[in-house]
């Protein structure tokens, strides 16, 4: 299970964020990002070495606030070949220097997310050690993609992670608090934040595509 520590990060994640997110082509901001965490969960590391963290990120700096959906891993090490996915570098207050990384592209968070698609690994609270998160569904027709993807692309809404025999893992970026099409897809992961007037949106946060072929 998912161990909170309550303790010091320097920088802080938001602020390694706040220079991350403009490089993004998804990214609708024209100026620095005002960010607020404003919900998401965390997934467990099966060897417990990883931290692995899906947060949505509030921007209020335009004239409409828009919220981001960011997976994130956080290692002890850097991760050897993932350079460009580099977020940053924090100072854990318990645990020491932290590499922190777009989880799209950490082997670890793509096999925990597609194992939650299946129903073998469960959501846990983003803030609450110990806590599963019961407000994140998930849905999977059939068995999820398996092994590394081949390649991994940034839309201007979207992530999407192509898998051999062309299954696709695609990761909403852009929240929306509006019905997203899920037709034709085979899985779907739905989890929920909160909006700057204090509302509780809830949407779709990525789904699977099926391949051409078995």
């Amino acid at each position: 299970m998912s161990l909170i520590y309550r303790t010091t990060l320097k920088p802080t994640k938001l602020e390694l964020l706040t220079t991350w997110l403009p490089t993004r082509p998804w990214y609708s901001g024209s100026g620095t990002p005002e960010l607020t965490k404003a919900g998401g969960f965390r997934l467990d590391d099966p060897e417990g070495e990883v931290g692995l963290e899906f947060m949505v990120a509030t921007d209020t700096s335009g004239t409409e606030p828009a919220a981001y959906l960011i997976p994130l891993t956080y290692r002890g090490a850097p991760l050897e070949g993932a350079e460009h996915a580099l977020i940053g570098t924090m100072e854990h207050g318990i645990l020491g220097p932290r590499w922190a990384y777009d989880g799209c592209h950490d082997p670890v968070l793509v096999a925990q997310l597609l194992a939650f698609f299946e129903g073998r690994a469960e959501a846990q609270a983003q803030s609450v050690s110990d806590t599963p998160d019961r407000e994140v569904t998930h849905s999977c027709d059939g068995p999820a993609p398996s092994g590394l993807p081949v390649a991994i692309t940034d839309g201007e809404r979207t992530t999407e992670l192509s898998f051999p025999q062309g299954a696709t893992l695609r990761l909403h970026r852009v929240l929306r608090p509006a019905p997203v099409d899920t037709s034709g897809t085979t899985g779907q992961v739905t989890g929920a934040w909160d909006a700057p007037d204090g509302t509780r949106e809830r949407e779709v946060f990525a789904v699977l595509l099926p391949g051409t072929h078995g």
